[in-house]
């Protein structure tokens, strides 16, 4: 759970230590306690939060029942002690739990009504009158089966809000955004956007032509300025692609491991979402399902490995969605930030009729914008453009002028110049303080990206290493949510929003922590 790991004795055991002692476990609950199955792209430690809430609800566990320490109680669930600390804090500010100081921790049924404020909202029990939801206890909300599904699908970071050095990846980097190119583009158009417009559902006409121009030049794709459509992000694009082709008994394929993101929104559609093992070449194409309809896939910088899809397997995938009509979506979200080279060239440049070019700028860009586009076929956008009004909006028309002015006068170029630049230079602090302090551990550079991929050496496990990091100050963010099928363990380190010092001092915090018993 994000946030700052809530402690299970302290004050509490102040303020309970008057209190009676609470009943010790009835009689065979534990023998009966199972984990309940995982949903797709369910953390770890939120399986086991949903598991004691779940036998809360069926009253396997009444008001005042202790639990079992932890170490016994993560034992018979199956995991980790860490992971059950984080799936008790979650329920503690949920206020399913209490800390009884010495006496552990006990049962602590929410009262019914009574909202717990900042929570995060996730499906809980499914009752025929709909749905319960912790921080709305005792009140069933009748839920859409996508709601459900959605919000289950949901990746929650783990970790505290306060470290001495956060590598966990998504971090803004402000210090790299065109702030005066951006702000220049804006007061020239700002004018324009006061007047009438005759209304484009693709977006503004001028903007998809400079970034049909961008795209062909610089990426290699074949694009024609009515093949683009302006998003507002990649997500708000797969959320919208996933209801024009998926519903229940249909099936879509991810790279596995994958963007949380984009694995959720596909299988809100109640779709089967199926992943496809990723190795140091990228997506196995040899193993791809027949019968699927969409296939989402990170081919220039593979999230989250980096590797890049080599040229015989880009040919694999185009003849397997060709044999199985479908689409393939290309998320190319690291090209603008390759760093070694050019980055390699898009699918949709091969196969314009199979790929569907998924984009935005929001690495490059953010946070001063948030605009994206998707290249796809006319037939494509025919009916995307008439579905949107029911489920999305343009994004806004000063902020796609703009950007039509950035990437026309070349300031966007020269942006991405020294932002390239100044990344490279991070990730060249970072791996070598990283080979200092962790000699022998596989620390590769990455050509693409804002993040390093750790794989984990044995006998080290994700749970071990951010436990331990965590305890130097340090957060990292672990591969395991991002995976279906048991990929080997690794962290990712993001390292583009750091300055050299912190960089240096987390890699020094790290290798403290990962050489100390």
């Amino acid at each position: 759970m994000a946030g700052t790991r809530i402690p299970l004795t302290g004050r509490a055991q102040a303020t309970d230590a008057a209190l009676p002692a609470p009943p010790g476990p009835a009689d065979g609950w534990l023998d009966a306690l199972t984990l309940s199955d995982p949903h797709p792209g369910e953390t770890r430690h939120a399986l086991v939060a949903r598991t004691l809430r779940g036998a809360v609800t069926r009253g396997l566990l009444p008001e005042g029942t202790r639990l079992p320490g932890h170490r016994r109680l993560a034992q018979r669930l199956g995991v980790s002690r860490n992971t059950l600390v984080d799936a008790l804090t979650q329920l503690h500010a949920e206020g399913y739990v209490r800390p009884r100081g010495r006496s552990g921790t006990v049962i602590s049924v929410p009262m019914i009504g009574e909202p717990v404020i900042g929570e995060p909202v996730h499906a809980g029990t499914v009752h025929p009158g709909g749905v319960t939801v912790p921080g709305w206890t005792g009140q069933c909300l009748p839920l859409s089966a996508w709601a459900i599904r959605a919000l289950q699908g949901q990746v929650e970071e783990v970790g505290g809000d306060r470290f001495a050095v956060d590598f966990r990846v998504g971090q803004p980097v402000p210090d790299l955004y065109p702030e005066a190119a951006w702000t220049q583009a804006l007061a020239r158009r700002a004018a324009q956007v006061t007047h009438a417009h005759p209304h484009d559902p693709l977006g503004p006409p001028e903007t998809r032509r400079a970034l049909a121009a961008y795209l062909n030049a610089q990426r290699g794709a074949r694009v024609t300025p009515d093949m683009v459509m302006l998003t507002g992000g990649t997500q708000s694009a797969l959320d919208a692609l996933a209801r024009v082709f998926l519903e229940p008994g249909r099936l879509a394929v991810v790279e596995d491991p994958t963007y949380a993101g984009a694995r959720a929104a596909l299988a809100a559609t109640g779709a089967d979402v199926t992943g496809v093992p990723v190795d140091d070449r990228g997506l196995q194409t040899g193993a791809l399902p027949p019968g699927a309809t969409l296939a989402y896939v990170t081919p220039g910088c593979q999230y989250p490995t980096a590797v890049s899809l080599g040229a015989p397997r880009r040919q694999a995938l185009i003849a397997w969605a060709a044999a199985a009509n479908a689409f393939i979506l290309e998320d190319d979200y690291a090209a603008d930030l390759h760093l070694s080279s050019r980055p390699p060239p898009v699918l949709q440049g091969l196969a314009p009729d199979r790929v569907i070019l998924l984009g935005s700028f929001s690495k490059s860009l953010a946070p001063v914008t948030r605009s994206g586009f998707l290249v796809a076929p006319p037939g494509v956008l025919r009916v995307l453009t008439g579905t949107r009004p029911l489920t999305d909006r343009l994004p806004g028309r000063l902020d796609a002028l703009a950007l039509a002015d950035v990437l026309a006068s070349g300031a966007y170029a020269r942006h991405l110049r020294r932002a390239r630049t100044a990344v490279q230079r991070r990730q060249d602090v970072l791996t070598g303080a990283l080979r200092d302090h962790l000699p022998g551990w596989p620390v590769t550079p990455v050509a693409s990206g804002l993040h390093l991929y750790l794989p984990l050496p044995d006998p080290w496990t994700e749970a071990d290493v951010l436990a331990r990091a965590a305890r130097q100050g340090v957060a990292l963010s672990p591969v395991a949510p991002l995976s279906q099928g048991g990929h080997p363990p690794a962290v990712l380190l993001g390292f583009a929003a750091l300055s050299a010092a912190e960089l240096t001092d987390g890699a020094a915090r790290l290798g403290a922590a990962l050489r100390g018993p």
